[in-house]
């Protein structure tokens, strides 16, 4: 299998005193779905931060398809993200200053994408998931799992390599999950690679291999 991403001896604290991250290594590959689990505290968000390049570590490297990203300067590096990555936060993490639409688009139009052929798609992604609500709708006119939905559907719409999930089924009903860990399996299917922190059964049930932290 294609190694597309990979940790090699990750270190990371943000108190010395108490280590998350203590030479850890793992490789994740193309068309595979992993599910990273464990109690609280452990670490499993941080970890995806890393893996996503929104933190440094404190030693060792961050690896996209061999070569070590993790030193890059903050330009290249959300260059990178912007066009590998698709990130679906566990709070969320949408714009409360722009609407619904804006905050599903923004990854692409930062990229330089068409914004018609960006909405159209959009469009279809939010239909998928049920949030397809009024033009100029606000994140704080949706609940907490339209949300969660409309952040999966920003994720997807720039068809990343790499998805990080942190907890995406945790707010959802078993309906909306089960449509969330389907874009999961289809993501994989189609040759990208997904890294997901949860403590959801099902949804590690689906996943092709588990890493416990």
């Amino acid at each position: 299998m294609t190694v597309v991403l990979a940790a090699e001896d990750l270190t990371f604290h943000y108190d010395p005193a108490a280590p998350l991250l203590r030479g850890w290594s793992a490789e994740f590959h193309a068309g595979e779905v992993v599910a990273v689990t464990g109690p609280s505290g452990r670490g499993k968000s941080t970890l995806l931060y890393l893996l996503g390049l929104m933190l440094k570590p404190r030693g060792g490297a961050v690896l996209l398809d061999g070569a070590p990203v993790h030193s890059l300067s903050d330009r290249p590096r959300s260059a990178l993200r912007a066009s590998e990555f698709g990130f679906v936060f566990q709070d969320a993490a949408l714009d409360a200053s722009r609407t619904v639409l804006d905050n599903v688009l923004e990854t692409v139009l930062y990229r330089g994408g068409d914004r018609a052929a960006a909405a159209a798609r959009a469009d279809e992604l939010m239909d998928r998931f049920g949030v397809r609500i009024r033009r100029g709708a606000k994140p704080g006119q949706v609940s907490g799992g339209q949300a969660q939905r409309i952040a999966l559907c920003r994720a997807l719409l720039g068809e990343p390599r790499v998805l990080l999930a942190d907890e995406p089924t945790g707010n959802l009903d078993p309906t909306s999950s089960d449509l969330v860990v389907q874009a999961l399996r289809e993501h994989a299917s189609a040759g990208g690679t997904a890294v997901v922190v949860t403590h959801d059964p099902a949804l590690v049930s689906r996943c092709d291999r588990q890493i416990v932290l």
